[in-house]
């Protein structure tokens, strides 16, 4: 016999700041046993990455500037959610051009995740891009402020995991999409979920 889970209901949500990409509220929430607890969230447009793996077995990578953290990172080609109307697959395939300057064939997805659970919303969904292609010099995107910095690499999947594991990839989307793409190049690639497989819920 299972348990009954608590039911958390919100009882009223406060917005404390609110921009482009994120909002904060603090909302109060049923508690199990009776009685109610603020909760601060910060409530996210959310995001996609891609593992965009040649034909070599490759993979790209973005070294880029992170203002939070006060460094660069080695991170996955990604962006945020932030055109209206757009599809996951679509903004993975603009991200993809705008960054890497790479077309992809072929898009299937790899994993998501909540990034940070404890305090925001924020979903990223992490496609698997294959059958690259370059985009035409002609139609290249204009890399402004932190992307005008742009490193691109490709290096070996294996040496991008072994990045991982010594604590040179630390990117969370990039951390979590090598790491999967690895075991699902492992599994034959049967275990990818459709570009339009619904987000988690």
């Amino acid at each position: 016999m299972s348990a009954v889970e608590h039911r958390y209901e919100v009882r009223s949500r406060q917005q404390r700041w609110s921009g482009r990409v994120f909002e904060v509220v603090t909302d109060e929430v049923t508690m199990p046993g009776g009685g109610t607890a603020a909760r601060d969230i910060v409530r996210h447009v959310g995001a996609v990455a891609v593992v965009a793996l040649d034909d070599a077995g490759q993979v790209v990578l973005i070294r880029q500037y992170r203002h939070a953290v006060g460094r660069h990172l080695w991170e996955l080609p990604a962006g945020l959610m932030d055109v209206s109307g757009e599809d996951l697959a679509a903004a993975a395939a603009r991200e993809l051009a705008e960054e890497a300057d790479l077309t992809a064939g072929r898009l299937d997805v790899l994993v998501d995740l909540h990034t940070s659970p404890g305090f925001t919303d924020e979903v990223v969904r992490v496609f698997l891009a294959r059958d690259l292609a370059d985009v035409p010099p002609e139609q290249r995107h204009e890399r402004r402020d932190e992307e005008a910095d742009l490193q691109v690499l490709r290096i070996d999947l294996d040496e991008a995991v072994g990045m991982v594991l010594a604590g040179e990839i630390t990117n969370s989307p990039a951390v979590a999409g090598l790491l999967a793409a690895v075991r699902a190049r492992d599994a034959g690639w049967t275990a990818l979920r459709r570009a339009d497989a619904p987000l988690p819920r």
